[in-house]
């Protein structure tokens, strides 16, 4: 066993994991956080995508020592004060899911993609989710999703500058 310490949605946390656990299986397992889901355990699906020091990793890629002294985001931890997180909210409204099994992690790339380019043309958001497999929605809501939220995120941000 390796003892490991981790900030996961704003808590620390500091425990014993076998050597070889990824981190999906820590945070599922360990930490109760289910909303990070189990796809394909092979790095193709991104269904198990989150926030590793503020960038999106795919976790079944990641082993939890890995993760030692770093900060994790899951889908649980980027929701504020009550309130759904923009890109949530626009997966909601613009129908950017169906059986909901990619969602945690298109989502968590939605947002990683819009850190890094604020304002997205459609190419560029199809080309910043395709390590993310959606295999019900064609991918046209969740592009709507992401540019919707991608207004409002930006338009926030210029409200805050």
């Amino acid at each position: 066993m390796t003892q490991i310490s981790v900030r996961v949605d704003g808590a620390s946390y500091a425990d014993d994991v076998e050597p070889r656990t990824l981190l999906v299986h820590y945070l599922r397992e360990q930490l109760g956080k289910v909303g990070t889901v189990v796809g394909c355990d092979t790095s193709n699906c991104g269904a198990c995508t989150v926030h590793l020091d503020g960038e999106s990793v795919k976790s079944c890629t990641v082993l939890a020592v890995q993760a030692d002294g770093s900060e994790v985001t899951t889908i649980e931890g980027i929701a504020e004060g009550g309130e759904l997180h923009p890109m949530q909210r626009a997966f909601h409204e613009k129908h950017g899911l169906q059986c909901g099994y990619c969602t945690p992690g298109m989502i968590m790339a939605s947002i990683d993609l819009l850190k890094n380019n604020p304002n997205p043309s459609e190419a560029e958001i199809r080309e910043g989710i395709e390590g993310n497999l959606c295999r019900c929605t064609g991918y046209v809501n969740i592009v709507r999703a992401v540019q919707q939220a991608a207004g409002e995120m930006s338009s926030t941000a210029g409200a805050q500058a």
